[in-house]
């Protein structure tokens, strides 16, 4: 049961020891020991972890001890090695607490990972996770399969040596998993070194070969059938390049056979899920389950596997990898050929010696179709066999059996060539034709293997094994070799197990597969026979054995366990035969895949499995009979033959790489996540060889301790006088000798000490009990002083007390004698008021009496006088009415009178109209010049006829109808009064008698109100007073309630809004790290733009090449940047012609020009979106005209005319505008000859103002014309459109456009003389001598009727122009009713509010009332700085020579001046004022850039004016603003740009430099927004800087291109600053001890963490972040750069350190500790305290930190009980439950006197968590960056006070 090296040391157990005992169910127990253990025991007694008490028996003789167990300190290590007690339970029972209690599937067990497949997706396997393992060591973090790749990876950069990676293990146990992780990080990080994607193919194989090799199996739902070794290729700079693919031992059976509840391979029920698709119909396919090979397991389908899906993958893998479409389609028919064959159905004949299979078989006719073979011949050859011997040749038919193997093995066969090529073409698809540097191979073969019928498959699978576990000893072993020769501890060899006999018996000279093959040559060999050879050869063997019921079987004793072969079937799958005749069928196909599968360079008779290394296999065909023919050992190769050969080259290649091992571990059958079977992991840690590496490690010294370490772990031991020692070194030693008094037991070795086992567990004994008993003295300490404080505090309550009962006793007698008082009082007052209240009760009855006598006499008389008072009024109103009544009567008489007088005058004054009448008609005749007069006043005269005579018509009707009126009603007057007269008065006695009974009842109905009035006042007084008190109370209660309701408003406001703020501002936050995220990508890609340049030019250049000068150069390349100044290109046409100058290859990259095509784009379609509604609104006019117009003649004449005269007009107009043509040409040469005399002579200024003004009357009135000219002719298209076609008008039209003076100037009368002259002639049929006999008369009229149909015309265009007004000045009505309507509601819903609300409200109002008006002022603004950029343009296109001619002037005289008057110059620049410019000439532009830009050092600037760069850049762009040079300005600030980018792609990880160029950018930048002359930016200039705005220019684009310049730069300096820190911070802020003492180092195994140094002096503390940070600071601050900017840094650094540290301790178990808690928070507190130093507090840094500091306290807080956890809950707000629960699960005590969290607290943590909507990403993103702000800041210097030193060499630099 026990492993040699498993037992403890004799040392003798005590009481409270620890052991582990053998368990039938767990393995392993644990118990702990009741009593001493005495030499001559011969048991112990125990304990077991349930109570029970057992007797274990000891061998006494042997001195075998149970196994002790290791301190709880050291359970649930990363690394097994670390272990003190080394062996079998020590391991398992840290293995299982990993995984169950932590989760933790891997493990370290010395060079071995251990992986334990948790049957659960995990998420440790993302981008995240694979970037944080990028460049670590193993031993910096959490065991991993990504360490691994990283160490394999650093290793073949480091030692320039190819590595391997060897995963193994138990179908089941993960080995596919862990090779795919393995491969997705060389793919991640290595990369592809070309657009190749070689990574992506790489990773796209694995479903290929998941989908042909992939089975289910009762151990693994995608178990691999086959082993690989991936060989991924890299180049010198370590980027992939290409892979290779060898594979072993593909499991042909699987093909043809299943067990129960297993499957065939997954490419087959893929295929059968897809059949219904189209492509896939002529596969004749349905479901798995009709065919029987994919049936015979039962369940075809997996649960969470969908098939159809993974097949899609598999098909997006094969095109990725460069498989044509119709090579797939192939494949696919030769794997559903497959299918059918097995489904071809056999029947037996003549007693079953021969079969036959039916013609019309479905099954048979689809394989032949898929194949392309011959039906005929197929179906014979499969029921049949040829024969050959030595003198004929003759076909002999097969039995049923014969026919179902030699169809299974032809199946077989195709699906193994099928797989070699598959294999072939990736290998093709993978391989590249660059030289291959170096390599790392990935190795996933198959585990050990023991089933209870073990077969062929099985003995090469453990013959595989046992080759690699003889490599992986040896391979240990000379690790422990080199790393005890390299401490210089004395070497003494270690015996292991070597398991070379056992690979000799199997592959040695008349070994197993030796006698195997040589039985397979031999005519009529069989399995007995080859098993009775095994037992006759091998029987004395240590390794072999024959079991004792069998003669058919053998046992081979594995280093792993004892495997009993059943040696049936060992001889067929060896031959692999297939018969000849199939296989020629099969080349002969028609289909060119099929052939080649079976064509090979010699003619084979024995096909055998895929050799690995992607090459087709030879076919050996062997007959039934020996055959005759000379032997050829090319025939010979057999199965087991070509596996030996293939394990021996895997091995070569294994031994020359460096090997890294995985060992994959299946924790049960069941494959339940996180279930752990202890005998199942046992068995296979027995297995992998993880026990042999423990052994090896606990023979020799296996605990190893850094000095450092071990002075910092076991500091407590050391005396106070050893201290005093310098050399740790020696400290140490003397410590140990001190300790441990057997010298054996440790070694001391170079930088390490080397322990024995148990000694470690030993030191930790003693370590704790120093605690323990510092921790008693302590507690005793404490419990005395609390005692005391105990009793003081007992003493002084006790004195309070008895002081407090005595008062209270003598204030109870007090407060009795006042009581008593006050009763007398009460008694007193109580008497008095009843005796009161009763006299007030008789009082009141007497006043009460007296007041109701007194009302009933008042009230008595008041009746009597009102009585009197309504008779009069009624005697008032009768007499009224009848004198008004003889008033209306007088009146209407009057009236008759007046209107028959008014007629007779009437009659009169027409008898004197119609005589003047008559006069006018002999005028008329006198007057025939006067002919329109007389149409006018005859027309008149008609209608005033007409008019007369209704009136007079109307009139009579009206008078006799009044005189009939008047004279009934006379007569119904007399009638009235002769009937009426006498009667009168009787009636009106009558009435007043009744009136006066009325006004007496009413006044008895009075009172009876008036007393039910009183009485009901009464009652509502009494009730309104209830009411008024209880209003009093609801106004109380309101008054509160709306003071509740004010504040919660006001707090759910302030919520509300800052919550809006908060999300505005991360919605602005993210766009603008999009943007700064695209401006980082665009500089990205122009970086690689420029280096493919680069090499493009290398390789290019020739002899004979002549390069440009690098300015030239410069320019062309790095320009991105035309003249942008939008005052003279400003329109966007301008920038499109520009654009075309330019080139499409350099416009393409130009920032400025895509912003003005973006603006033109939105202007046009505003522009669109106008004339649609016109267009629209034109439409419904015109389909409104048409159906208004009515086909009259006089129409048709009106619409000629007008464009008889438009037509006129037009002409006119074009004419004229040729006129102003040819003036505007001879202008221009005017001012070309002009320009070309003032060459020598100047013209005066009052002639170039004069020829300006005529060159702009001359544009004026061009433009005017041009627009009428456009009118015009949309006037005269759309009347032809309106006109019908078919109208007897239309010569007239003809005739129009036909008259020969049209290029005259014709005035609109003659238009319209000439036009009815044509009417005339073409309307000679109708008459006109209705007025007179000439005619004229006619012709006048009808000439006013055409021009009154002229004028109606411009009316009806002017009525059109009014209701566009009208319409627009309508929808304006329309929507600011809206806005009132709006208004309106929003005002009564503000009378709802309270006020606070109503300001609050009324405020935002305002607020986005003037947002409004800002931006229709903004577009306003916009608009007008367009015209004025055209205008600026205009003028510019006018005076360009004339410009370029007084400069040439200027420049001529400056000259001169210079030349002739140096000295004065000199003397009058002192005595004048400097005006801030700077001038240069072009030539000096490059030297300019030069001195100032590339080859400046930020050293020559020091003492000076910080970003003085910047100033005399600006100075210099001023002056050639003030000059109106643009081309100089484009290449001032190219030439800028482009020198500060190759300056730092120069100095990309210089620091100072960065930092330098980015403030003078900025500052730059500051300059052109503060000189730009908008008023947003000059707010706080003075005067004097008011002066040095630019006048000319608009650069608004160039400050954005410096803008993204500055990002980039900014962008730079984080990443130089993140690549100085990042190397520091680990160490400083995880593993430093900035509180001395504070923290243990716990032991590390095996992997040594890279910061556990020698002596620690090479690791960083946190003294030197914050001595570089302050580096940071300094420089930047010197150089002047921004403080916002400089916030922004830190705040970025801030969040890089609080990033990388979490992500570390995320992912590292043994900084997971209450200690590493206390010294983040130090380390934290340290920074915080270095932000308020440095005025940085305010940039938001430490609430990037956040998440780290509520790690630090999840750490050091409370974990055990409900409360703890809410408490945790409601704390750890800014870490996500996932990284709770991983902080949780990672926390490990380094002293034991601190406890484990449990799994219970961590479940209760995650329930409470679960509400939660955290992202699932576990790490933060250590490369986010914030995206930053340049605000705003304006100088305040003035640009002439700036002196330019002399150090610059810029002399050439003249000041203005």
């Amino acid at each position: 049961m026990y492993a040699d090296g498993f037992k403890s040391s004799p040392d003798r157990p005590s009481e409270h020891t620890r052991v582990w005992i053998p368990d039938p169910n767990e393995v392993w127990c644990s118990a702990e020991l009741t009593r001493d253990y005495k030499e001559g025991d011969k048991s112990l007694q125990l304990r077991l972890e349930d109570e029970t008490i057992q007797e274990y028996p000891v061998d006494v003789q042997n001195n075998e001890m149970p196994f002790l167990r290791n301190p709880d300190i050291l359970v649930g290590e990363n690394d097994l090695t670390a272990l003190s007690y080394l062996h079998e339970p020590a391991v398992l029972h840290n293995l299982k607490v990993r995984f169950l209690e932590s989760n933790h599937i891997y493990t370290y067990c010395g060079i071995v990972l251990v992986a334990i497949n948790p049957y659960e997706k995990l998420p440790i396997y993302g981008q995240d996770v694979i970037y944080a393992y990028s460049g670590q060591n193993m031993g910096d973090m959490d065991p991993h399969i990504f360490a691994v790749a990283e160490e394999a990876y650093k290793q073949m950069a480091r030692d320039e040596k190819n590595q391997s990676i060897i995963v193994s293990g138990e179908s089941g146990a993960g080995k596919t998993v862990s090779a795919k992780y393995a491969m997705r990080y060389f793919a991640t990080v290595g990369g592809s070194a070309s657009d190749a994607n070689i990574e992506e193919k790489v990773l796209a194989s694995s479903p290929i070969m998941e989908a042909i090799g992939n089975a289910k199996t009762t151990c693994n739902d995608n178990s691999s059938r086959f082993g690989k070794y991936i060989q991924i290729g890299f180049d010198k700079r370590y980027h992939i390049i290409g892979a290779n693919m060898r594979t072993y031992l593909l499991e042909k059976s699987r093909v043809v056979f299943q067990a129960e509840d297993e499957r065939n391979y997954h490419i087959f029920y893929q295929l059968c899920a897809a059949a219904s698709l189209p492509e896939f119909k002529e596969l004749a396919l349905t479901c798995a389950e009709d065919f029987f090979y994919t049936s015979q397991g039962g369940n075809t389908s997996i649960e969470g596997v969908n098939d159809a899906e993974d097949f899609e993958k598999t098909r997006q893998a094969f095109t990725l990898l460069g498989v044509r479409e119709s090579h797939q389609i192939s494949i696919f028919k030769i794997i559903a050929s497959i299918l059918h064959l097995g489904s071809v159905e056999i029947q037996a004949e003549h007693n079953g010696e021969s079969c036959s299979i039916s013609p019309q078989d479905e099954h048979l006719n689809n394989f032949c179709r898929l194949l392309g073979v011959e039906h005929s011949q197929m179906e014979h050859w499969l029921c049949h066999r040829k024969l050959i011997t030595t003198s004929e040749t003759y076909v002999k038919t097969m039995s049923l059996q014969q026919v179902v193997n030699a169809r299974n093995a032809l199946a077989k066969h195709i699906y193994a060539q099928l797989f070699s090529w598959i294999v072939e073409h990736i290998n093709k698809a993978l391989h590249t034709s660059l030289k291959q540097h170096s390599f790392i191979g990935v190795l996933d073969i198959y585990g050990f293997e023991t089933f209870e019928v073990n077969s062929f498959e099985q003995f090469c699978i453990n013959y595989a094994n046992e080759k690699l576990q003889q490599q992986f000893n040896s391979h240990v072993f000379k690790l422990e070799q080199e790393e005890y020769m390299k401490e210089q501890i004395p070497w003494t060899l270690i015996d292991f197990y070597d398991n070379q006999p056992c690979i000799d018996l199997i592959e040695a000279k008349l070994g197993i597969l030796d006698l195997l093959d040589e039985e397979c040559k031999v005519p009529k060999g069989t399995d007995q026979n080859w098993a009775q050879k095994l037992y006759d050869r091998h029987s004395s063997s240590q390794h072999f054995q024959k079991p004792r019921m069998s003669n058919t079987a053998f046992i081979v004793i594995h280093f792993a366990d004892k495997v009993e072969y059943l040696s049936d079937g060992f001889l067929e799958k060896n031959r692999d035969t297939v018969y000849e005749e199939q296989i020629n069928i099969l080349k002969a196909s028609k289909f060119p895949l099929v052939a080649d599968l079976f064509h090979d360079d010699k003619d084979s008779v024995s096909t055998t499995s895929a050799s690995g290394k992607g090459s087709s296999s030879k076919i050996n065909i062997r007959s039934a009979r020996p055959t005759m023919k000379a032997s050829n050992k090319e025939h010979k190769k057999t199965v087991g033959h070509q596996f030996r050969t293939s394990l021996r080259l895997l091995m070569e290649t294994l031994n020359a790489t460096t090997p890294h091992y995985v060992r994959c571990i299946k924790p049960n059958d069941e494959k339940l996540p996180f279930r752990f079977d202890p005998k199942r992991a046992v068995q296979q840690l027995r297995a992998c060889g993880v026990l042999e590496t423990i052994r090896i490690s606990a023979a020799g010294y296996p605990s190893r301790w850094a000095y450092h370490d071990f002075f910092n772990r076991y500091r407590v031991l050391i005396k106070k006088r050893e201290l005093a020692n310098t050399d740790r070194k020696a400290t140490c030693k003397s410590v140990l000798e001190r300790l441990i008094k057997d010298p054996d037991k440790f070694q001391f070795g170079r930088t390490k000490i080397f322990f024995r086992a148990g000694q470690v567990a030993y030191l930790e004994k003693l370590r704790a009990d120093k605690f323990r008993e510092a921790t008693i003295m302590i507690q005793k300490t404490v419990r005395g002083w609390l005692q005391k404080v105990k009793y003081r505090r007992l003493k002084q309550a006790t004195l309070t007390l008895q002081r407090y009962c005595r008062g209270y006793l003598a204030r109870r007698l007090a407060e009795h004698l006042r009581r008593t008082r006050a009763a007398v009082v009460l008694q007193k007052q109580y008497r008095m008021r009843r005796a009161y209240l009763a006299y007030q009760r008789v009082r009141g009855a007497a006043v009460i009496i007296q007041a109701f006598a007194r009302g009933m006499f008042v009230r008595r008389i008041y009746r009597q006088v009102l009585m009197e008072h309504k008779a009069t009024f009624i005697q008032k109103h009768v007499r009224g009415w009848l004198a008004h009544r003889r008033f209306r009567q007088m009146q209407a008489a009057a009236i008759v009178i007046q209107c028959a007088f008014r007629r007779l005058k009437a009659r009169q004054e027409l008898k004197a109209l119609k005589i003047e009448a008559r006069s006018a008609e002999h005028l008329k005749r006198l007057n025939v010049g006067m002919e329109n007069k007389v149409v006018q006043l005859q027309r008149k005269i008609d209608d005033q006829n007409k008019e007369f005579k209704t009136l007079s018509e109307h009139l009579s009707t009206v008078t006799s109808t009044h005189a009939m009126e008047v004279e009934k009603l006379r007569k119904e007057l007399a009638h009235y009064q002769q009937s009426h007269g006498g009667d009168a008065n009787l009636q009106l006695q009558e009435e007043v008698e009744r009136l006066r009974s009325e006004l007496q009842r009413a006044h008895s109905e009075r009172e009876v109100l008036e007393d039910a009035h009183s009485r009901e006042k009464d009652k509502l007084r009494q009730r309104v007073a209830d009411l008024e008190q209880e209003n009093s109370l609801l106004k109380d209660e309101k008054e509160q309630l709306n003071n509740q309701i004010l504040c919660q408003s006001k707090d759910e406001f302030s919520q509300n809004s800052v919550k809006e703020n908060l999300l505005m501002k991360k919605e602005l936050e993210e766009e603008r790290s999009r943007y700064q995220n695209l401006v980082k990508e665009y500089s990205r890609l122009e970086q690689r733009y420029d280096n493919l340049q680069d090499e493009m030019t290398i390789i290019k250049q020739t002899p004979g090449h002549r390069r440009n000068p690098s300015n030239q150069s410069s320019l062309e390349s790095d320009s991105n940047y035309p003249s942008i100044s939008t005052s003279e290109v400003g329109d966007t046409e301008d920038t499109l012609q520009q654009v075309e100058e330019i080139g499409l290859e350099k416009a393409a990259m130009d920032m400025t020009v895509f912003l003005k095509l973006q603006k033109r784009v939105r202007e046009l379609e505003q522009e669109r979106k106008k004339l649609q509604v016109q267009l629209e609104k034109r439409e419904q006019q015109d389909s409104k005209k048409v159906q208004v117009e009515q086909p009259k003649n006089d129409i048709d004449v009106d619409q000629d005319a007008d464009l008889a005269y438009n037509s006129l007009k037009r002409q006119e107009l074009e004419s004229e505008n040729k006129k102003l043509k040819n003036d505007l040409n001879e202008l221009r040469k005017a001012v070309a000859d002009q320009a070309t005399r003032n060459n020598s002579t100047h013209s005066s200024p009052d002639g170039y103002s004069l020829l300006l003004n005529q060159l702009k009357l001359a544009n004026e009135e061009l433009e005017v014309r041009k627009e009428e000219v456009l009118i015009l002719r949309t006037q005269i298209v759309s009347a032809d459109q309106r006109r019908p076609a078919g109208k007897s008008m239309e010569p007239n039209i003809n005739a129009r456009t036909s008259w020969p003076n049209s290029e005259k100037h014709v005035d609109q009368e003659d238009a319209i003389e000439a036009y009815h002259g044509v009417c005339q002639t073409n309307s000679k049929t109708e008459d006109w001598g209705y007025l007179n006999e000439d005619g004229e008369l006619g012709l006048a009229y009808q000439g006013l009727k055409q021009v009154a149909r002229l004028l109606e015309a411009q009316l009806q265009a002017q009525s059109l122009e009014h209701e566009e007004v009208v319409e627009s000045l309508e929808a304006q009505v329309e929507a600011l009713k809206e806005e009132l309507d709006k208004q309106q509601q929003t005002f009564c819903q503000t009378l709802l509010l309270s006020p606070e609300a109503q300001v609050e409200f009324g405020v935002q109002q305002e607020i986005s009332r003037l947002t409004n008006d800002n931006l229709d002022l903004k577009e306003q603004v916009e608009k007008l700085e367009k015209n004025e950029r055209k205008l600026k343009k205009q003028l510019k296109i006018y005076m360009k020579k004339v410009q370029d001619l007084e400069a040439a002037q200027a420049l001529a005289q400056s000259e001169r001046k210079r030349h002739e008057l140096t000295r004065q110059v000199t003397v009058q620049r002192k005595e004048k004022d400097f005006q801030g410019m700077l001038e240069y000439h072009k030539e000096d532009e490059a030297l300019l850039i030069r001195n100032l830009v590339t080859e400046l050092k930020p050293q020559m600037l020091s003492g000076t004016v910080p970003c003085l760069p910047a100033y005399i850049l600006y100075m210099c762009i001023r002056h050639a603003d003030y000059t109106n040079n643009d081309l100089k300005v484009h290449s001032l600030l190219t030439s800028t740009i482009n020198g500060i980018k190759k300056v730092l792609k120069k100095h990309n990880d210089d620091f100072e430099m960065t930092s330098f160029w980015l403030s003078n950018t900025c500052r730059l930048l500051h300059c052109l927004k503060q000189y730009s002359g908008d008023e947003g930016f000059m707010t706080q200039n003075t005067a004097k800087q008011n002066e040095h705005c630019l006048k000319n220019f608009d650069l608004t684009e160039y400050r954005q291109v410096l803008s993204d310049l500055s990002i980039q730069i900014y962008q730079q300096l984080i990443k130089i600053a993140e690549g100085v820190l990042q190397p520091m911070i680990v160490s400083a802020m995880l593993e430093n001890e900035s509180i001395q003492g504070l923290s243990g180092v716990k032991p590390t195994g095996y992997r040594k963490r890279s910061s556990s140094m020698a002596d620690g002096d090479n690791a960083y503390c946190l003294e030197a972040i914050i001595r570089q940070m302050n580096s940071f600071h300094t420089v930047m601050c010197d150089q002047g750069l921004d403080p916002e900017i400089i916030l922004q840094v830190f705040k970025q650094l801030f969040y890089m350190i609080n990033a990388v540290t979490l992500n570390n301790l995320l992912l590292r178990k043994d900084v997971c500790s209450w200690s590493t808690g206390m010294q983040l928070r130090y380390n934290i507190s340290q920074l915080e305290e270095w932000l308020r130093g440095r005025n940085l507090h305010q940039s938001g840094a430490v609430q990037t930190m956040e998440p780290l500091i509520q790690a630090a306290q999840l750490l050091q807080l409370k974990k055990k009980t409900h409360e703890d956890a809410e408490a945790i809950c409601s704390l750890c707000t800014s870490l996500s439950t996932q990284q709770i629960v991983k902080i949780l699960n990672l926390y490990t005590p380094l002293n034991e006197f601190e406890e484990r969290v449990t799994v219970a607290f961590i479940r209760m943590i995650q329930a409470q968590l679960q509400e939660r909507n955290d992202p699932q990403q576990l790490l933060l993103d250590s490369k986010h960056m914030f995206p930053v702000l340049f605000p705003f800041n304006p100088s305040s210097l003035t640009m002439d006070s700036i002196h330019i030193p002399a150090c610059l060499n810029l002399e050439f630099l003249n000041e203005v």
